[in-house]
């Protein structure tokens, strides 16, 4: 009797360990899938781990440069902050996982797919939400949705126990007291000592980013160069998307930028506490907003600013393949079309200012706005029946209260 194929989206650590021996004790015969969107620097004992931890088939992606171009430039480019501070770092990894596992099923012909999140998170959401838009034929066996699982492994002292039991390999080492995930994007905090919103983050918590106090004391410059919304070149040299992101983080977190401590708002309902780490991804958001305010018309401004919170959602609630968000990318790119030029940034302890921005398609005029001018490049008097139309509805407001 053949056993069904199950694909499992596989970290190494010990949640994912665990789970794999059950879903082969279960009948499975489980493929180890890995997605590599930067946070892994040597895949080599990943995989061994997951064949000796019973994997009958392991796949690893490389979805770094995918990852950047289409999903975190897409962010960038709609200045995307989720209850106006969270830059979408893991909800954007989430989606493109889900876009390899999927396709990791077809290639191996793999009828189900399973996940490590646990039934408490976002991330169940957005997994299963992305696996079903791109194909509700794929079944999707989440464990710690499944009693039989979590009843057996209620934490990691279980998790433990059940790994010896079954001869999984384990660093025997003691847990962070919080969690973390990373990717190019950022690196997340959340749980164990965070769980309380009122303590502060131990200091050594942090892995992208100095502390603001102890940044360089020395301003640094740099120079970054869009074309339609999209950064092309640091300090007048081209990089690709990835590589990018990984040298302005280096930057970035020399000088203490992009931490963020929020309380936030999850899709299943509660409220969570969250740190991260976002340094690159900071600078670029900072560059790219004056870049538009200087390059698009303030109408466009103001339609993106009133759709961005809908689009942050839609990232954060797991719906990026969603007919909506493919209505709000096409109105996006329109946007872009004329989003090219230069912006010079000073990065100074947390801080990213604006220090110069150009463009060859620039609305800005300066001899429509200076004080000074001396060509009648703009009539002050127009201004006088422009108010008196715009007052209109005003007065009319005011004589109907006084009757």
């Amino acid at each position: 009797m053949s056993r069904e194929k199950i694909v499992l989206a596989y970290s190494g650590g010990l949640d994912t360990s665990v789970i794999l021996k059950w879903l082969q004790l279960k009948g499975y015969d489980v493929v180890a899938y890995v997605a590599d969107l930067g946070q892994i620097s040597d895949v080599a004992p990943i995989k061994e781990k997951a064949l000796s931890s019973g994997a009958v088939d392991f796949h690893c992606l490389d979805l770094k440069e995918e990852f950047v171009k289409d999903y975190v430039f897409t962010s960038i480019k709609f200045n995307a902050l989720y209850e106006g501070r969270y830059l979408l770092g893991t909800s954007l990894a989430r989606p493109i996982i889900a876009k390899g596992m999927v396709d990791v099923a077809h290639k191996t012909g793999a009828k189900f797919l399973s996940h490590g999140a646990t039934g408490k998170g976002n991330d169940q959401v957005r997994f299963e939400l992305s696996a079903a838009a791109l194909d509700p034929s794929l079944t999707t066996i989440t464990p710690w949705r499944i009693p039989e699982f979590f009843n057996k492994i209620k934490g990691r002292q279980e998790a433990m126990d059940f790994a010896q039991e079954h001869g999984i390999p384990v660093k025997a080492t003691k847990s962070q007291p919080w969690s973390s995930d990373d990717n190019l994007m950022h690196i997340s905090f959340e749980a164990g000592i965070l769980e309380d919103p009122a303590a502060r983050p131990p200091k050594e918590m942090f892995e992208y980013s100095v502390d603001p106090k102890d940044a360089p004391d020395k301003a640094e410059a740099v120079e970054i160069e869009f074309e339609k919304g999209t950064v092309v070149k640091l300090n007048g040299k081209s990089l690709s998307p990835a590589n990018m992101l990984v040298e302005l983080n280096k930057i970035g977190g020399r000088h203490g930028i992009g931490r963020v401590d929020m309380v936030e708002s999850r899709y299943v309902g509660m409220k969570s506490r969250g740190v991260y780490e976002t340094p690159g991804g900071t600078i670029l958001m900072a560059a790219h907003r004056d870049l538009e305010a200087l390059t698009l018309d303030g109408a466009v401004i103001n339609l993106k600013e009133t759709l961005m919170p809908r689009f942050a959602s839609l990232v954060y609630n797991g719906y990026w393949f969603s007919s909506e968000m493919d209505c709000l990318k096409a109105l996006l790119e329109k946007s872009q079309e004329y989003v090219t030029g230069t912006v010079r940034l000073e990065l100074y302890k947390g801080n990213v200012i604006c220090i110069g921005r150009e463009s060859k398609y620039s609305m800005y005029n300066m001899m429509v706005v200076s004080m000074d001018d001396d060509k009648g490049a703009y009539d002050q008097t127009d201004a006088a029946g422009f108010i008196k139309l715009h007052s209109l509805p005003l007065r009319a407001h005011a004589a109907r209260a006084k009757k």
